[in-house]
């Protein structure tokens, strides 16, 4: 082969490198998904489906493993000590991530993750039976300024969000109610369907079904604005309570993850959230979608943060 024949070979060899698509250097191999929670949990239907529309867009398996105990704890150390290559990221809840630390001496921190994307936005609401005397907040808190301690209010448990969020209403309102703590949701919706208590504090998600039915009514939602599939619940700040919580459910990686893992594992949390057929199954499984990239998610979770120390400072919810 002549000198001109190797020259053109080249040059078409080049041209054809240029024309397919580079080839992604990450990932290469399957990525491990860690839900610090048991199976069959609402979180960990939530991370399976993500993770099943999540390997069409890697085109990686993306394997999902339960780490549960401890509140979470357990599950996040895990992903906080593994190789920050991608390979190893989690599912982080709200507020048990940033609440934990504070608390007690846990063994991880928030600066140990990389936050990717926020999923899920649920917020907190105050649900009570539709024949209740609290038609809104305000006859709440006229009934509880004159009865102290006579409302009893049901969560999934101290320190839960639906906890931390009756704290926050007490403390804003003027109020005092008494605290009925449950093993979970479920036991806390068996609770207010039987009137064992007067008031449930819990997701909109996880009461939306009995809204739909009639068995519940929602006194109002903790969202800054309301939930398409609850309309007509007013927000606490429509009715004058500045109470904004609930669980919010994301993706993190171990902290120093290279940046343009990062970046994928964003977009493609964004392509999924926008695929028509995963909106569809969230909505079946009553997720409020909110998708934040990561440095709008690590500013939600920083001043999520600050506001439970100052709470922590206040009225430790371990007492």
């Amino acid at each position: 082969m002549n000198r001109r024949s190797l020259a053109a070979l080249a040059a078409a060899s080049t041209a054809l490198l240029a024309a397919r698509p580079a080839r992604a250097a990450w990932p290469e191999r399957p990525v491990t998904l860690i839900v610090a929670f048991p199976p069959g949990g609402g979180t960990d239907v939530a991370a399976r489906t993500l993770a099943r529309f999540l390997e069409r867009e890697l085109g990686q398996s993306v394997v999902v493993l339960n780490r549960g105990g401890a509140g979470g704890e357990i599950g996040w150390s895990e992903m906080a000590r593994a190789q920050p290559d991608g390979y190893t990221i989690g599912f982080i809840n709200t507020p048990n991530i940033v609440s934990i630390p504070i608390e007690r001496s846990a063994r991880y921190r928030l600066k140990d993750f990389a936050p990717v994307a926020n999923v899920v936005d649920d917020p907190g609401a105050f649900l009570v039976p539709p024949d209740s005397r609290f038609r809104n907040l305000s006859d709440l808190v006229a009934f509880a300024k004159a009865n102290p301690d006579s409302v009893t209010y049901g969560t999934t448990g101290i320190g839960s969000d639906d906890h931390l969020a009756a704290l926050a209403f007490e403390r804003l309102a003027g109020v005092r109610m008494t605290h009925v703590p449950f093993a979970g949701a479920a036991p806390v919706r068996n609770a207010i369907l039987a009137r064992q208590i007067m008031l449930a504090s819990m997701n909109v998600g996880e009461g939306i079904n009995d809204m739909r039915q009639g068995q519940l009514r929602a006194l109002g939602q903790m969202a800054t604005e309301r939930w398409a599939e609850a309309p007509d619940t007013p927000t606490f700040r429509e009715q004058g309570f500045g109470v904004v919580q609930g669980s919010m459910r994301g993706l993190a990686a171990p902290a120093g993850v290279p940046a343009p893992v990062l970046e994928r594992l964003a977009a493609a949390t964004k392509a999924v959230m926008e695929d028509a057929e995963f909106r569809r199954l969230a909505s079946q499984q009553a997720l409020p979608l909110r998708y934040l990239p990561p440095a709008a998610y690590r500013a939600t979770l920083l001043a999520l943060r600050e506001e439970l120390q100052a709470l922590w400072r206040a009225h430790p919810w371990k007492e």
